[in-house]
């Protein structure tokens, strides 16, 4: 048991020296600048005042829910966003404005406008 602990850790402190030296070996010019892969998509930008706290009883946090959506709208899978939010909650939540639903059909059309424009 101890050697496994003791190879374990030579394995991840050597992972944890030759990673970055990989990387920088690359081009230095652009070691920081980071671009995402061309199917990468932003909902999250869109969906970013919906709550990231699970609800009991639902499937997924209201953000996951709404990136869902905004997957479906892009895709062609929906092209109406009240269907596309169809399975985020109707309920007021207190102290804030309007509901998750709501919320996520107003990201919806704003993804669609985007896309359109």
């Amino acid at each position: 048991m101890r050697i496994k602990s003791t190879m374990l850790a030579t394995v991840a402190a050597s992972a944890m020296t030759f990673a970055p030296m990989a990387m920088a070996a690359g081009n230095s010019a652009n070691a920081h600048a980071h671009t995402p892969p061309t199917h990468a998509k932003a909902y999250g930008h869109y969906c970013q005042d919906q709550s990231k706290r699970h609800v009991a009883g639902e499937k997924g946090t209201p953000f996951s829910q709404c990136v869902a959506a905004l997957k479906a709208l892009d895709t062609g899978k929906q092209t109406n966003p009240a269907k596309a939010c169809a399975t985020a909650s109707k309920k007021h939540v207190a102290g804030q404005k309007g509901t998750p639903y709501s919320d996520c059909v107003k990201a919806g059309a704003k993804l669609l406008a985007a896309k359109s424009a």
